[in-house]
């Protein structure tokens, strides 16, 4: 099984020197992987007691059955994971407050690329790495996926965040949540309205000291898994996906980006 080893954080401790509502209804914090997940995961952390948070694992569709409780009405906690569609999770989440990050699938190779290339990531890549490969070829591996090693983006879009749309869940494009956490400053009407209707949703009134809070759960030094905290990542990555990888993603994910609200 593929192991990801990244570093640790204090949110923890930091999420001690505030004061909490206790949750209501359970919230499960779903995402596509790479798509912003220990950035909402953080953020909202500081806005529920960490005796609500079930932190002992992700939650994914293999195990999801060894951990039903996380999403108990009885004893409402915060979890979060990558849980894709079908009857068992729909019916394990009928009663939880169910948020689905996702970003443009354009940029989304780029990061399954950075993440697989690091050292962070450990499994079934490490012949893929320190330049073993081109970048080019690399990026349709991300696309179309490596046979037994890896699958396909179009299916983990399709089963992570497209079959879950016109439920009660609520998808949240990371980019929006980005902007939003480099807005608290600059234009902090438009952050509070983002985050007071981002905690509606969750069930969470938004304190007084909402901007510290979403600050001090951003912090990218505390993600293991942002860009810049990667270890042992030596092949360049471009910025931006070259335009015959952006035709390559139409083909496979035809309309996705238009479903997601992607429409440049």
């Amino acid at each position: 099984m593929p192991r990801i080893v990244a570093q640790g954080d204090t949110l923890d401790q930091l999420n001690e020197h505030y004061q909490h509502i206790p949750l209501q209804q359970p919230v499960f914090l779903n995402s596509v992987p790479k798509c912003g997940t220990h950035l909402i995961r953080n953020i909202m952390r500081m806005f529920v007691a960490k005796e609500q948070h079930y932190a002992s694992v992700f939650i994914q569709y293999p195990i999801l059955q060894q951990h039903l409780q996380a999403f108990s009405p009885a004893e409402p906690r915060l979890s979060w994971g990558h849980m894709l569609f079908s009857d068992h999770p729909a019916i394990a989440l009928k009663n939880t407050r169910h948020l689905i990050m996702v970003r443009d699938p354009y940029s989304w190779v780029l990061a399954r690329a950075r993440f697989f290339l690091s050292d962070t990531f450990q499994g079934q890549m490490e012949h893929l790495k320190n330049g073993e490969a081109a970048i080019d070829e690399i990026l349709n591996m991300m696309i179309f996926g490596i046979h037994s090693k890896a699958p396909e983006m179009r299916h983990i879009f399709e089963h992570n965040a497209l079959a879950w749309m016109g439920t009660k869940a609520r998808i949240v494009r990371m980019e929006d949540l980005l902007a939003a956490v480099r807005n608290l400053d600059a234009d902090v009407s438009s952050a509070s309205a983002f985050f007071k209707d981002l905690l509606f949703f969750c069930g969470i009134d938004m304190p007084d000291d909402w901007q510290e809070r979403v600050r001090v759960g951003a912090d990218r030094q505390q993600s293991g898994t942002a860009r810049e905290n990667l270890a042992g990542h030596t092949t360049v990555v471009p910025d931006e996906l070259p335009d015959v990888q952006k035709k390559l993603v139409d083909f496979v994910l035809p309309g996705a980006r238009e479903l997601l609200g992607y429409n440049g």
